[in-house]
């Protein structure tokens, strides 16, 4: 490639990024204006969105920067770890798993309808529906012998869908006031560079320890032990995340759903996508009932019991969680056992589909032979 050519290409791919982010800002200062929660978050979704359907915004956020803005939030929600809280939890251990397990049923049993839809296998059905982890389930889809496209697709449409609602029925079904978590919390004595230097290491050294243990979600997972253990531990003393990177974190965090959407993606999966759409919404709906059932058995808030049961979106749950006031530390734990019990069951859901439809197959194929050995028998 010649260099004009070059230096066009990489013109290009600026001004992409360009306009993504002023239009971000842009929608950021009119959905704060409109008191949603979480608006960096969800204005940079939903311009994301908008870019990737016109063509207009770059292909996917890096994967430097992704990995950086979850570990940015990871750190920030490690710091407000307490004592107080994981006792509360320790004590509600088994309503929580039990919650896990049943968004498991949810999402197994949905998995099993859509792979009812002729275009869709059973592995293909069962890992595109499973409510946790939706990076690492496009990446084994083709190892287990699903379709990735499907996979992915429906992945990420259950993952906007959280991201683009939570908000909205945060602000308007909770009526909850925005300005409390982690956007005003007490300023640290710490210098702010003392603080990036904390960041940065907590985010490398837990990206770095996560891959080792094969934790899932690494970039989210790894930092927020490495964060939580040193809030725990009170060392170091009165740190903080310095308060302008996290808005910038969300903002991220929302480019990473919203471009993970194209217009050849969808109609990749045109004709499922009704039927995939309805039972996401069902799954969602399900799930937020069992946060109410949380809220009910163990006392934390509606809000708390709602986030800790929304089917995805980590990320964005936690971001969201933060800037609420809500329990935040519970709501991670609930998310992070769903998230370990969905990745561990999806292998195993989608080869027990597998020989479901192996016999189901068997068993057609037996119907006929033995009908024509029978009609053999009769006398003529």
């Amino acid at each position: 490639m010649s260099a004009p050519k070059r230096m066009r290409r990489i013109l290009g791919h600026s001004l992409r990024w360009i306009g993504l982010a002023a239009v971000s800002v842009g929608g950021w200062a009119l959905f704060e204006a409109l008191g949603l929660t979480a608006p960096s978050l969800f204005a940079a979704l939903v311009v994301a969105v908008v870019f990737a359907l016109t063509g207009l915004g770059p292909v996917a956020v890096p994967r430097p920067a992704s990995m950086a803005a979850q570990g940015t939030l990871a750190v920030t929600i490690g710091l407000m770890l307490d004592t107080d809280t994981l006792g509360a939890l320790g004590e509600n251990w088994i309503p929580a798993v039990l919650v896990g397990a049943g968004t498991l049923v949810v999402s197994a049993g949905c998995g099993a309808l859509l792979a009812l839809h002729r275009d869709v296998d059973p592995v293909t059905g069962a890992l595109s529906l499973i409510a946790g982890g939706a990076t690492g389930l496009v990446s084994i889809a083709r190892e287990l012998g699903g379709d990735e496209r499907i996979v992915a697709v429906v992945q990420y449409l259950r993952v906007a869908l959280v991201v683009v609602t939570m908000p909205l029925i945060v602000t308007f079904a909770f009526h909850t006031d925005t300005d409390g978590g982690a956007g005003t919390q007490e300023q640290s004595t710490t210098p702010w560079f003392v603080g990036t230097a904390f960041l940065i290491g907590a985010v490398v050294i837990g990206i770095v320890l996560a891959r080792l243990i094969r934790l899932p979600a690494p970039a989210t997972l790894g930092p927020l032990i490495v964060a939580g253990a040193c809030e725990l531990l009170g060392w170091p003393v009165d740190i903080s995340v310095p308060a302008v990177l996290l808005p910038v974190a969300f903002i991220v965090i929302g480019w990473q759903a919203g471009l993970a959407f194209t217009v050849a993606s969808l109609r990749a999966i045109g004709r499922i996508f009704p039927w995939a759409a309805l039972l996401v919404v069902s799954i969602g709906v399900v799930c937020a009932l069992f946060g109410w059932a949380l809220s009910a058995i163990t006392g934390v808030s509606m809000l708390t019991g709602y986030l800790a049961t929304t089917p995805g979106g980590l990320a964005a749950v936690l971001a969201v969680s933060a800037t609420t006031g809500s329990d935040v530390t519970f709501v991670a734990c609930v998310q992070v056992i769903r998230l370990v019990s969905m990745l561990v069951a999806a292998p195993l859901a989608a080869a027990a589909y597998t020989k479901l439809a192996e016999r189901r197959k068997a068993r057609s194929n037996e119907e006929p032979s033995r009908e024509a050995d029978e009609s053999a028998c009769r006398p003529r």
